[in-house]
């Protein structure tokens, strides 16, 4: 079974997040997704983002090719990657964080990853900061619930 673990804040859902996953699970049979915590999304981004860590779980676990959900690691970036042990790393185009150190981490870890940067889709209009940008706010209809691991296959 080929495991692809992928990164992200998934703050606003729109058709560029559903095809970068869908092309992340293209390259394996299970695809785990890894969700920034709201702190560290500040600390990256420069701004809280929209949605909480547990509606953006939510919403992610909702996109039928994920198979689980995780809510990222309070100070090591790279756990996960190291306790999971996947095979494939799955990088969007514009991802930028935590990934210059990715290849050095991997060898320290003794993980034989392969990481693979996915290709945009139509970046020009389905891009978080451009959808934020046109609207000056933003609902969420996730429902609430606690934080922790969604795995599909317990959900009914």
């Amino acid at each position: 079974m080929v495991l692809v673990l992928a990164f992200g804040t998934f703050d606003i859902i729109h058709p560029g997040h559903h095809y970068f996953l869908e092309e992340a699970k293209r390259l394996g049979d299970e695809l785990i997704v890894i969700i920034g915590r709201d702190d560290i999304v500040e600390q990256v981004k420069g701004r809280a983002p929209d949605s909480s860590a547990e509606e953006r779980m939510k919403a992610v676990i909702a996109i039928p090719c994920v198979d689980r959900v995780e809510i990222g690691h309070t100070t090591d970036m790279y756990s996960h990657i190291e306790r999971l042990r996947p095979d494939i790393i799955a990088l969007g185009y514009d991802q930028d964080a935590f990934t210059e150190n990715l290849p050095g981490e991997l060898i320290k870890r003794e993980i034989k990853a392969k990481i693979v940067r996915l290709p945009p889709f139509n970046e020009k209009e389905w891009k978080s900061s451009i959808l934020r940008k046109r609207t000056a706010t933003t609902s969420s209809s996730y429902g609430t619930g606690g934080v922790g691991d969604f795995p599909k296959k317990n959900r009914k």
